[in-house]
């Protein structure tokens, strides 16, 4: 079994505990890859090695456990690794107007600073072996704006900066870098995201407490209906990892490339007039 495992593409996929990452992880492990994902809690943790992942614990937010995690994939793999698929993070929800200071911290520790250590940790082994993927989860936030999502997009739109950044640096090295722009997904970001928004945001005070409420009870009730399915994501992640030419983006779900082509078409004050009455 070691010899075999030894002969798989090596790919770590963040946030596999569940929606979008536990999908493509396990979509990872079916097509032939050697899957080191990572979870923060240690329920899920042992459940994804009791599914037969080389599971790890990572929280963006630390980074000795971004060290370790590198270190033990490396120690496990010889020091190579194929592919990196940044996906674990959170949604801070709230008006910009609430949103304090720490909140953008933790949003930008967990959503943008986090998957730069990463990747730059996983960089020097992929150098070595000249060739390697690594594939970003953005969101259509990353390249749009929406309300009450100020903290969200502004983290989203950083990853999308930076990444496509490094995906110029690396030209000629053997190493692509993609981004994915998912619209609406199944994923429970939303209704996971609810801790840090009553965490930071005093919404019962709020000029926009009546938002708010909507949002909570649709939420409460069901807040993934109407969302596409997390495959839609895996398949653009495939084309990233085994394309000859990768894309730099790749914009999924029909919301998403509507989205998209009204940024093309229309004025930057009507789109941003219709995206507001959309929220």
């Amino acid at each position: 079994m070691a010899g075999h495992a030894a002969d798989l593409p090596t790919i770590i996929v963040t946030g596999a505990s569940s929606g979008i990452g536990a999908h493509c992880a396990r979509a990872l492990k079916a097509d032939g890859w050697r899957v080191f994902a990572t979870a923060r809690k240690r329920q899920d943790i042992e459940a994804l090695q009791h599914e037969g992942f080389e599971a790890f614990y990572l929280d963006y937010r630390e980074p000795e456990s971004i060290a370790a995690l590198v270190s033990a994939v490396m120690e496990r793999t010889g020091g190579r690794l194929d592919a990196l698929y940044n996906n674990g993070a959170h949604a801070q929800a709230g008006a910009v107007e609430d949103l304090p200071v720490d909140a953008l911290r933790e949003q930008f520790e967990a959503n943008v600073f986090g998957w730069h250590d990463l990747t730059r940790r996983v960089l020097p082994a992929m150098r070595a072996q000249g060739h390697g993927r690594l594939v970003h989860c953005s969101s259509i936030l990353g390249l749009m704006p929406a309300r009450l999502r100020g903290a969200y997009c502004a983290s989203k739109h950083a990853v999308e900066g930076l990444m496509l950044a490094l995906r110029m640096e690396l030209e000629g090295s053997g190493i692509h870098v993609s981004l994915i722009e998912p619209g609406p997904v199944t994923s429970g970001i939303h209704r996971n995201g609810m801790t840090w928004f009553l965490k930071h945001v005093d919404y019962g005070n709020s000029h926009y407490r009546d938002d708010y409420r909507a949002q909570l009870a649709q939420v409460r009730d069901d807040g993934e209906r109407a969302r596409s399915d997390p495959q839609v994501v895996y398949k653009a992640l495939r084309h990233a990892l085994v394309s000859r030419s990768p894309r730099p983006h790749y914009v999924v779900t029909m919301p998403a490339r509507l989205g998209m082509l009204m940024k093309r078409l229309l004025p930057a004050g009507m789109l941003y007039r219709i995206l507001s009455k959309a929220a």
